[in-house]
């Protein structure tokens, strides 16, 4: 194997190849990063590949190839070294037991890993449709704020994804708060009807470093082989990056009937000004102690803290239609969401103080409600 690439292409595509090694492999090759050099896609170039059994990424990229072959290196320290390359051209090379990098005058000399023993990458599934990077970026983000992180229940560190025809709708929840958004995309078939449990972690990461083309393809496979894997493949760097990884198992909550059908309160409020007040609030507030809020003649008014200890008050300026209201959040899962929203506006949804509130965002104090975000959480306690 021998080949010539420039030093930029090279580093970008090791590092995004990289990301998805795993912190603990369970074996030693899979902390390697799989180098080809052929026939990519029909012309001469590169892949670059890792694969931990769960999630895979795949890189290709245009090079000089003047000896064709494969090798095994480590992934974090070729990733480490190609950051730190100047930028001249890169060669790099099989040697016996060995692959050497230079680049202007610096060499290095990689040890192999045993590229016999390293699996086969999972194959992309069928591709149900394409979607704006940039939009399916941005949807993501907001969906996985709901996600749940605890690993004993690892149907809630999902993210649910629907494809029904032409929208997307994508579902995340910890039992504490809900997130769901939708969007528009370009199905394969019109009358396409799928779903997949994500993993969010993989979802976030894989969505956000997949912005550098236009369009996003999402694969799912159907039935058969390789059933239980999502794939998402977009373009870099003059080159094609794609990704798989396993679907979770387990049936996730139905959580769509949780959105309540009337309000009784409804209260807007200036996105950036409440923000501000729930921080200020919150620095009062004990570990696992809500942030209270009460909604009355025009005014959202924010407490914090107890008698015995430091406390804090804040009153600002709310739209405020229906009953008068008290009720308290986690401060941490409010300030999620409202961070989630983009509009100006936040309008806080109420049936009544003891059930769960609905943010979405507004453009203006006497506009329509954003459809597309919704985000619902579950109110805390209060302190007598």
């Amino acid at each position: 194997m021998k080949f010539r690439v420039e030093r930029d292409v090279l580093a970008d595509a090791v590092a995004w190849t990289a990301r998805a090694l795993p912190l603990r492999p369970s074996a030693p090759v899979l902390a390697g990063l799989l180098i080809e050099a052929g026939s990519i896609d029909g012309a001469d170039g590169l892949q670059l590949s890792t694969f931990d059994y769960e999630t895979s990424a795949r890189a290709t990229l245009n090079a000089d190839v003047s000896a064709e072959g494969r090798a095994l290196v480590s992934g974090r320290l070729l990733a480490d070294i190609c950051r730190s390359l100047p930028n001249k051209p890169v060669e790099m090379a099989v040697d016996g037991a060995k692959v050497t990098l230079t680049c202007g005058s610096a060499r290095f000399s990689l040890q192999t890993m045993p590229v016999e023993d390293y699996p086969t990458l999972p194959s992309m599934p069928e591709s149900r449709g394409k979607v704006k990077s940039e939009l399916f970026a941005h949807a993501v983000g907001q969906a996985v704020t709901a996600a749940g992180r605890d690993d004993m229940l690892p149907v809630l560190t999902g993210v649910r994804l629907e494809m029904d025809g032409s929208t997307i709708s994508m579902l995340a929840t910890d039992r504490f708060r809900l997130a769901q958004r939708e969007l528009e995309w370009d199905p394969a078939v019109p009358d396409l009807s799928a779903a997949a449990l994500v993993p969010a972690k993989v979802l976030a990461d894989t969505a956000k470093s997949l912005t550098g083309g236009s369009e996003i393809s999402i694969a799912l496979s159907s039935s058969g082989t390789g059933e239980g894997i999502i794939g998402f493949e977009g373009s870099a760097g003059g080159g094609i990056r794609r990704t798989t990884t396993r679907l979770l198992d387990g049936e996730f909550p139905k959580v769509r009937s949780l959105f309540p059908n009337e309000h009784l309160t409804v209260a807007r409020v200036d996105r950036a000004v409440l923000i501000d007040a729930v921080k200020r609030v919150s620095l009062v507030a004990e570990r696992n102690t809500a942030v209270q809020m009460s909604f009355a003649d025009a005014v959202l008014t924010l407490d914090a803290g107890s008698g015995e200890e430091a406390m804090a008050s804040e009153s600002i300026e709310a739209s405020v239609t229906g009953d008068d209201l008290t009720t308290g959040f986690n401060p941490q899962f409010l300030l999620d969401g409202l961070t989630a929203l983009e509009s100006p506006f936040v309008e806080l949804a109420f049936t009544t103080a003891s059930k769960p509130v609905v943010l979405s965002g507004v453009d203006s104090l006497d506009g329509e409600a954003d459809a597309d975000f919704r985000y619902l959480l579950m109110p805390r306690r209060l302190l007598s």
